[in-house]
């Protein structure tokens, strides 16, 4: 009884309060009652456009791309702009359906706008402070392409809903989506889908078959990045995929039908010459635009201001395209490719990303700029410079000797390099016994190149290298020691950035290939500012330029006068070639510029069995004469000196007095801790699981050199002695 009475308490005071949900609810609908009226009334009184104007309209806002100056204009994005329009009766069925799949599934179900996609694009815009998502419908991307313009804000969206259910009042869904297909850019300058088929396939829109369809449709959401005539053709792909497997799952299509076009090999129409300079280029300047401003940036009218010197590109372009011919004859080498970087700022001074871009018989239109490649040798200044900062110097002592690096095989095991044994060799299949870092660099040796990979680890050089410019390689676990030969893959643009933090005392600038971006009205939407990052130090980047610059290292793998080698000039250089001689690489750099060349062929289909230096180094050595003559001459800072005070096996040396006054002959790990060099001397050698595998191929090496051992010998305690004879100057 007493409980009953407390309740009936409370009841009885809460009467007089209002329920604060019962008062957010009438809040909540009368707000929603005022805006839907006022947006009824909205409607009411919005004349309604007149869909006939549309696809006649001009599209006068064209993106202009410049050179560095400003004053050359590299390419005018839609100045010459293609567009027929044609009823929908002359538009394949499958065009439509396929564009109704992908782009508004509901088209003939809604009534301009899709409400559920409009709250939920709400939702997101409010979580993320902003009002860009979209949710839009057919009905509404013909609004905004053909009516409003591209800014983001709520008045201009609504405006958009409005003007969307105006329009479904007025047409029906035929014309609007008639209208849609004649309006919509499909790449370049192409507008609406009559063009789009006669360029890309050499037919009407009408005569597209099934797949031909599911990639115009594909190339909606994003034309400069699905471009066919791109570097991301698989993306493009994957996507007509996902087109065809919305129209089975709607029912617009079979399985057979599916399957059939999925599997089709459609092949798109070369690209037409137009007026543009440097296309490669200028399509990886556009493709940037787009990602950084959204797809529809390109028709705002910009001016962008490139980092492109377009003299430096005329010559590369000219040097590429020369070589091209001779080098497809006698090197099976179909496609070549070359960027030059200032190292100092990151920018992009040239890039040339095939002999002709407009050549549909070598896949002229891909840029191998940006292709991922295996770098062969030129990824193993990365290992030195990690074993560099590690502590072991350029004069480091190493042997070059058969070598098994497998503990699941016998030291003596040394030739066999059938899984899970490794024993790599070098491209000739010599060994050369005692090698300093430099020579063993220099001459692009292999078995050391793996030994200063297991002295410093994948990881650091992976960390060092990703630092420097490589955004391609991150995890070590998919690596093993092969790592060291260049077995990942990465982009020519990469690797010329990532050299040119060693041209720059250790200081890497991302790349960049635009200065400026102005809008239509003058206003600057975007600026180059500088980005640099002291990523390793000085001196490292300064001895690894003094050792890929040491041209009597290179002896007797290049004689003194050869395409490496610039008299008078600080240039530094490394060639690279793959086992299966797919790719060669030369890249080489001055403290003033950077300039990478890669030369193989599209379709990953070897040359013949050659060095880079012979197929690609004469190019590559043209085009940085020129540039040398054009920048400003420049030198490297002086490397580390090597105190005498270091172990003898850092300071060049492999025969060495022991303690006892005996002289040893061992591997690099017997005389050093791989993880502290600088510090004392190993008591057991043997707790490295590498060194009976080292010191194997040493011992027996050893024994059949033992005459130039002696000589040697003889040679170190003459020296000895006299260092120990001659008297020192006394202080003044």
């Amino acid at each position: 009884m007493g409980n009953t009475m407390v309740f009936r308490k409370k009841k009885a005071r809460s009467k007089g309060r209002p329920r604060p949900f019962l008062v957010a609810f009438i809040f909540v609908t009368s707000f929603v009652l005022v805006v839907a009226g006022a947006g009824a009334l909205w409607i009411a009184f919005t004349p309604t456009p007149d869909i006939a104007t549309f696809s006649n309209r001009e599209v006068t806002q064209s993106t202009k791309i410049y050179d560095r100056t400003g004053k050359i204009l590299l390419y005018d994005y839609g100045r010459d702009v293609k567009r027929s329009v044609v009823p929908l009766s002359a538009i394949s069925p499958y065009i439509q359906k396929a564009t109704i799949a992908i782009e508004d599934s509901s088209f003939y179900s809604h009534g301009g706008v899709r409400f559920s996609s409009i709250l939920r694009a709400m939702f997101t815009d409010l979580l993320g402070g902003s009002f860009a998502q979209g949710g839009s419908t057919i009905t509404q991307q013909v609004v905004k392409n053909a009516l409003l313009t591209n800014q983001k804000s709520i008045s201009r969206k609504v405006h958009e809903w409005i003007l969307s259910i105006k329009l479904e009042q007025r047409y029906s869904k035929d014309q609007i989506l008639q209208a849609y297909l004649n309006e919509m850019p499909y790449g370049g300058t192409l507008y609406g889908v009559q063009a789009a088929s006669e360029a890309f396939f050499g037919k009407s829109a009408e005569n597209v078959d099934l797949a031909q369809a599911a990639y115009l449709a594909a190339l909606l959401q994003a034309p400069s990045l699905y471009s066919p005539y791109g570097n991301n053709r698989a993306a493009l792909d994957d996507r007509k995929n996902l087109v065809l497997s919305r129209m089975k799952d709607l029912g617009f299509i079979d399985q057979s039908q599916y399957t059939q076009a999925q599997q089709e090999q459609v092949v798109f129409a070369p690209q037409q010459s137009g007026s543009i300079i440097a296309p490669h280029f200028v399509f990886y300047i556009l493709n940037q635009l787009t990602q950084q401003y959204g797809p529809d940036v390109l028709q705002q009218g910009l001016r962008v201001i490139t980092t492109l010197d377009v003299n430096l590109q005329n010559k590369m372009q000219s040097i590429v395209t020369n070589y091209a011919k001779n080098n497809q004859k006698n090197f099976n080498a179909a496609n070549e490719a070359a960027v030059a970087i200032d190292p100092k700022t990151g920018q992009i001074l040239a890039m040339i990303g095939s002999p002709n871009y407009f050549d549909a018989s070598i896949n002229g239109s891909y840029n191998d700029t940006l292709a991922l490649r295996q770098p062969g040798s030129t990824f193993k200044p990365f290992e030195y410079a990690a074993a560099l900062e590690k502590g072991f110097t350029r004069d480091t002592t190493v042997f070059d000797l058969p070598t098994q690096f497998s503990t699941a095989c016998s030291p003596t095991d040394n030739t066999n390099d059938t899984p899970p044994c490794y024993a790599p060799v070098n491209f000739d299949n010599k060994f050369r016994g005692p090698m300093t870092f430099t020579t063993a660099l220099a001459q692009s040796i292999n078995i050391p190149a793996v030994k200063v990979l297991y002295l410093t680890g994948i990881q650091p050089v992976i960390d060092l290298a990703t630092a420097a410019g490589i955004t391609t390689i991150h995890n070590s676990s998919r690596y093993g020691l092969s790592f060291a030969l260049g077995a990942a893959d990465v982009r020519l643009l990469d690797m010329v950035d990532a050299y040119g933090t060693f041209a720059n005392d250790g200081v890497h600038n991302p790349t960049t290939g635009i200065l400026e971006v102005d809008d239509a009205s003058g206003n600057v939407l975007g600026q180059y500012q500088p980005q640099p990052v002291q990523v390793m130090p000085p001196k490292i980047a300064r001895d690894i330029s003094a050792m890929l610059s040491n041209n009597a290292a290179r002896y007797p793998e290049y004689p003194p006068v050869n395409p490496l080698n610039f008299p008078g000039y600080d240039v530094a250089v490394k060639t690279g070639t793959t086992d299966n001689f797919r790719d060669a690489w030369t890249i080489g750099y001055s403290p003033s510029i950077v300039i990478g060349a890669w030369a193989g062929n599209n379709n990953n289909s070897p040359m013949v069995k050659e060095i880079a230096g012979y197929i690609i180094a004469p190019m590559w050595h043209e085009m940085m004469q020129y540039a040398l003559e054009q920048y400003p001459k420049s030198y490297f800072g002086e490397p580390t000196p090597i105190p005498q005070s270091l172990p003898a096996v850092l300071r060049g040396q492999y025969v060495i007095p022991q303690p006892d006054g005996s002289v040893g002959v061992h591997s690099l790990l017997y005389w050093i801790n791989k993880d502290n060099p600088l510090g004392p001397q190993p008591v057991d050698p043997s707790q490295d699981p590498q060194y009976s595998y080292w010191e194997y191929p040493v011992s027996v090496w050893a024994q059949s050199h033992a005459t130039q051992i002696s000589q040697k010998t003889n040679s170190l305690l003459e020296t000895m002695v006299t260092a120990s004879t001659t008297p020192t100057r006394p202080a003044s």
